[in-house]
């Protein structure tokens, strides 16, 4: 049985995710797979990713992958981690792209206009580095972790669900943006857990115990 599939469809670092899922969960199966039949075998899946979204959208379509997301997102505990939270959404500025279209709204660029510090000094795209996550809503993947813990970002886009409901987790950059959504079984965060060393590890912690409710 596989407990926690992580999806590899060619985009990204997926070491690193799998080996801080394994160092929270050294009992648990955890497989690095682009088979979607091991997708809808396993318990759990992670959907992590790094790269420009249209990219993405096409190595997913061409590995056969995009039912297999679309349901595991339908029917099981799903973490998506940065463009596998973009993924989940309609649509992207980035390469007009569609995404998955699994929740409605769109991934906007962060405008050159607005990227300024309340001292006036420019702050640069891509956002890259610590900042903090204000929780919005309580939720089990939230346990054990302080409201304003600082988490790793790199990224030169964000979420803007349709639904303001959805929003888990906003950082200030200079505006608030979205930093995480959940919705029934599914959690999805912008930045990365598996760089933001011990509240990292504390949030795939959580999604291993976590049932999806």
């Amino acid at each position: 049985m596989i407990d926690i599939a992580v999806v590899d469809y060619g985009m990204g670092n997926l070491r690193s995710v799998s080996k801080a899922l394994e160092h929270v969960a050294p009992n648990k199966n955890i497989v690095v797979t682009s088979n979607a039949s091991d997708i809808a075998a396993a318990a759990k899946v992670v959907f992590p990713g790094q790269g420009a979204m249209p990219d993405c959208m096409r190595e997913l379509e061409s590995r056969g992958l995009h039912e297999a997301i679309v349901s595991a997102a339908a029917n099981k505990p799903f973490l998506g981690i940065c463009i596998g939270l973009q993924l989940l959404f309609e649509h992207s500025e980035e390469g007009d792209a569609n995404g998955l279209g699994i929740l409605a709204g769109k991934v906007k660029r962060f405008s050159a206009e607005e990227m300024h510090d309340a001292n006036g000094d420019k702050l640069k795209v891509p956002h890259m580095g610590w900042n903090q996550v204000y929780q919005k809503q309580a939720h089990p993947m939230w346990k054990d972790i302080a409201d304003g813990e600082r988490f790793y970002y790199v990224h030169s886009y964000f979420v803007q669900p349709a639904d303001e409901t959805l929003v888990a987790g906003v950082t200030n950059y200079p505006k608030p943006f979205t930093g995480a959504i959940a919705k029934n079984n599914i959690f999805a965060v912008q930045f990365h857990p598996e760089k933001s060393q011990h509240a990292g590890l504390q949030l795939l912690a959580n999604f291993v115990q976590w049932n999806g409710q």
